[in-house]
């Protein structure tokens, strides 16, 4: 980076920084948006079959869904907590499949536990294993281990930032930075988990393409074995087909580079949120 790209960078800090920022990124269309990212959350009710209901963004369980699991008796999910994808995918696995949900927060993870022990029936329950670690060394230790992983990582959450002052005050392009570098982490060791054939869902609730299509294109250019799916069709939701999920908004999906972003300012008002399914292939 230049001396002058630098001293730039150095002036966007806090509310107009980040003003400054988010308003270039998405031009005419940044005011409807950050109107929307105010708004109150909209929720689907997920009834798995617990004591007690779970409410998530529609769009956190559009992501999910995506997820192919038919084929799965191996799931993961890398950064679980506070648990409502966990529930997802706890609800569309097979019988006989198991599922490990991971946070490397034993906070949060305590959190996890909770919604798991409350929300899910004990049948479905004994077959989740929650463990508290970092997902970015697990591959140190394992390799090609499960057949669908799930990694909803750790991001800007601008939706968070703009309704907190303080962390508004201390916003700044270097958070961007960190984080996309912590999401490469956990993206790679990800893909080394995940076994020939297999799927992986990377998703974040951020806006910036650094956290999103550019830590996917990373992948592509550190590994050969890498397909993206949806490459020719939008992904779909069919509510038929997921009972435990009372869901009468269907969220609208905008195609990027590498996946798909919903964000509020459209007519379902749900997200936002960005994901991309990738697909192992055999390398011959």
């Amino acid at each position: 980076m230049g001396k002058k790209e630098k001293k730039s960078g150095e002036k966007l800090r806090g509310a107009e920084g980040f003003e400054k920022y988010y308003s270039e990124l998405f031009t005419s269309r940044w005011e409807n948006l950050k109107k929307s990212l105010l708004d109150d959350s909209v929720y689907a009710e997920l009834n798995c079959g617990g004591r007690e209901k779970y409410f998530l963004d529609p769009a956190s369980v559009f992501a999910a869904i995506n997820l192919p699991l038919s084929q799965a008796q191996d799931i993961l999910d890398l950064c679980a907590a506070p648990g409502g994808k966990t529930l997802v995918l706890a609800s569309r696995m097979n019988e006989d499949a198991c599922l490990v949900s991971n946070e490397r927060s034993a906070q949060r993870k305590q959190r996890l536990v909770q919604v798991c022990d409350s929300s899910l029936p004990a049948s479905v329950r004994e077959r989740i294993r929650i463990s508290c670690s970092d997902g970015a060394k697990w591959c140190k230790n394992q390799t090609e281990c499960y057949d669908s992983i799930l990694l909803d990582a750790p991001c800007s959450s601008e939706r968070h930032v703009l309704s907190d002052e303080k962390y508004l005050a201390e916003w700044s392009p270097n958070r961007i930075k960190s984080l996309s570098m912590e999401q490469w982490a956990l993206l790679s060791s990800a893909w080394r988990l995940l076994r020939k054939g297999g799927y992986l869902l990377y998703s974040t609730c951020a806006l910036c393409p650094a956290e999103n299509d550019d830590v996917v294109s990373r992948l592509f250019k550190k590994f050969d074995d890498v397909e993206l799916c949806f490459s020719d069709s939008m992904p779909k939701i069919d509510l038929q087909e997921n009972p435990f999920c009372r869901m009468n908004i269907v969220p609208e999906p905008e195609r990027t580079p590498y996946g798909f972003h919903i964000l509020p300012d459209q007519k379902a008002k749900c997200g936002p949120i960005w994901f991309s399914l990738l697909h192992k292939k055999s390398v011959e």
